[in-house]
């Protein structure tokens, strides 16, 4: 008899955890950071817009990310942007960025270089 349960849904966290071990990570994350919204001077990662960078052992790189509001004007764009800018990155084979608004997107989701930036510290 053990001590603990295992129910999947308790506890689960909403963001998928990112593989940050892979050797691609860190250029994958500074390629996000190459990206803006057009109406925040601060890169879409550090807004933390980018929910999840999962890279698989054949390099295929998926992308959750969200907008800062459902109803953002570059809402069909950033996607794209993000997936032009990871595609650049060396070693990389594919990459799919997907949209989510669950969970949405606040502000204490951003990086403290992102609340400097923008005077919220």
């Amino acid at each position: 008899m053990t001590s603990h349960q295992t129910d999947p849904m308790e506890g689960a966290p909403l963001i998928r955890p990112s593989t940050t071990d892979h050797p691609l990570y860190d250029s994958v994350v500074g390629a996000c950071r190459t990206v803006f919204d057009p109406e925040i001077p601060v890169n879409i990662y550090d807004l933390g817009l980018i929910y999840t960078i999962d890279i698989t052992p054949e390099n295929a790189v998926g992308i959750v990310m969200t907008l800062t509001a459902p109803g953002c004007p570059v809402a069909g764009e950033m996607p794209g942007w993000v997936q032009d800018a990871v595609n650049s990155v060396a070693g990389v084979q594919a990459v799919d960025v997907q949209m989510t608004f669950d969970p949405p997107w606040g502000m204490d989701m951003m990086s403290d270089e992102a609340r400097l930036e923008l005077g919220f510290m």
